[in-house]
């Protein structure tokens, strides 16, 4: 896919953009309250000053993740709930859009957030619930009564997340040492955005679209102290073999805003843009057939798995290709895309088990595209910079790198599966983590780990009285504020079991494969 010829916006235009990004407020209750109490005093300065402090407000709504409380549904209900589910995903999507757009209005009513945003998507989520219990009942399954109580949404802050909720599933990452301790993290002094103006690039939420990423997200990683635990040794019984992937970097520009693994079926049911590399056949209508068949951009021809994850642009002021589609510039992922330098794709063992075959169509999602609404529970982002990789891995800032080092996106799967399926209800409880020391959970078997370094040449971004400029940031979802800790990998293993089985007998052995 090629991309359009990029045109700069004229002032004029980017002064537009700036007014509608400014918009990206919300929250309702007690925040507006607080301020149309305030926009009706006499005093007309005071007013302003409010106006000001309410553009400063960075918030957005945050629904409950349906989907991730779904472990269990009849694989004959799978569809039309992965369906229902998606929707859920677009009405979101849709009303972050009208909270992003309805500035004025929310300043003179206090109630405008609630009545006029939160409320009809209550409505609205409450409808596709209906749908999914009855998804359930037509095969005879009981239908899941919990889910009523996740229907409503709120307004919050971009800071106001369930950060450091509990455990989800076992599915908390050790990946080998590379635990994030977010209390290592630099905040920059809590430098938040204040709705100033910056070429059209600082408004609102911050971001050239108004949805992040702020000054906050970003840290001088100079200045961030060595975070990354000791890998766990391997034992007598372990794995310490290796086998490489060679797949590219996505030359050939392959993208698409699907995610075939939790929205088969729908388009733009990501949200956001995605590079593939190895199969070249996915799309939201892919199935194993498809795979199996495709053309695969890998050296080794016997991987034709896909691998593929969200793009990262530079809010620079300008756009891509994508700047008036779904899924890019109309859902506020907007920027330079930029191709990754080097895509490595290592898989790795055990440090206290063998390794068995994966099986065949097996899909692993890690990370979570939407912590900001879940917290960091499932959060498996790892930032760094070349240099510091052994030192400093951020899960909830990206790194401003010193001159002459680049950024670097590290992934380490899920190595531990279930033994049985090669995908679950939430995409994640048919497979795990391993602990500290290497072991798999009672019941589940030790395959290869997937691990994956992406390394990019952007130009640093600066901060200047609180303000980013030049931000990067991945895509994802527009109200999750294109936050770090968003960042997430997906993987559909799609290797000749002639090869696989190459792979596995190499990491066994301690042989170093390719």
């Amino acid at each position: 896919m090629g991309r359009n010829t990029r045109k700069r916006r004229s002032s004029l235009a980017n002064k537009a953009i700036a007014a509608s990004a400014a918009l990206a407020l919300g929250g309702g209750g007690l925040i507006w309250a607080n301020f149309y109490a305030s926009a009706h005093e006499t005093n007309s300065n005071s007013w302003k000053n409010n106006t000001k402090a309410a553009a400063a407000t960075v918030a957005t709504i945050s629904c409950p993740d349906i989907g991730q409380k779904l472990t269990k549904v009849p694989r004959g209900a799978r569809s039309g709930v992965y369906k229902e589910l998606a929707t859920l995903d677009k009405q979101i999507t849709e009303a972050y859009a009208r909270l992003a757009s309805t500035r004025q209005a929310q300043t003179k009513d206090a109630n405008f957030v609630q009545n006029a945003i939160l409320g009809p998507l209550k409505q609205k989520r409450t409808a596709v619930i209906g749908r999914i219990k009855i998804d359930f009942k037509r095969v005879g399954a009981a239908a899941p009564n919990s889910l009523d109580a996740l229907a409503a949404c709120t307004g919050s802050g971009a800071n106001q997340t369930t950060a450091g909720g509990q455990n989800n599933n076992g599915q908390q990452q050790n990946n080998g040492g590379q635990q994030q301790n977010g209390g290592q993290q630099q905040n920059n002094g809590g430098q938040q955005q204040n709705g100033g103006q910056n070429n059209g690039q600082q408004q609102g939420n911050g971001g050239q679209a108004g949805n992040g990423p702020v000054a906050a997200d970003f840290v001088d990683i100079t200045k961030v102290q060595a975070n990354v635990q000791a890998k766990a040794r391997a034992q007598g019984g372990g794995s310490t073999g290796t086998f490489t992937s060679s797949c590219g970097v996505n030359a050939n520009k392959k993208f698409n805003t699907d995610n075939v693994i939790v929205a088969p079926g729908v388009t733009n049911g990501a949200h956001h843009l995605h590079d593939y590399v190895g199969n070249q056949s996915n799309d939201a209508f892919a199935n194993n057939d498809t795979f199996a068949a495709a053309q695969t951009s890998c050296s080794n021809q016997g991987d034709k798995s896909s691998y593929y994850w969200p793009v990262v642009r530079i809010q620079n002021g300008t756009q891509d290709f994508d700047q008036n589609n779904d899924g890019g510039g109309k859902e506020g992922n907007v920027g330079q895309i930029q191709q990754a330098k080097q895509a490595s794709i290592k898989f790795v063992g055990n440090a206290k088990s063998k390794v068995v075959a994966m099986p065949k169509f097996l899909r692993i999602i890690t990370g979570d595209a939407k912590t900001l609404t879940n917290g960091l529970a499932n959060a498996n982002a790892h930032w760094s910079c070349t240099g510091f990789e052994n030192k400093v891995q951020l899960t909830e800032q990206y790194p401003i790198c010193p001159q002459g080092s680049s950024v670097v996106r590290s992934f380490a799967f899920q190595s531990c599966w279930d033994g049985q399926n090669i995908d679950s209800a939430n995409h994640r409880t048919h497979v795990a983590f391993a602990d500290a020391q290497g072991n798999c959970a009672n019941g589940f078997k030790a395959i290869p780990q997937l691990t994956m370094r992406l390394v990019y040449d952007v130009p640093a971004p600066t901060i200047e009285n609180g303000q980013i400029k030049n931000a990067y940031a991945v895509d994802g979802f527009p109200e999750q504020l294109h936050k770090a800790s968003t960042d997430h990998d997906d993987f559909i293993n799609v290797f000749d079991e002639n090869v696989m089985n190459q792979m596995v007998n190499c990491i066994n052995t301690g042989k170093k494969c390719k």
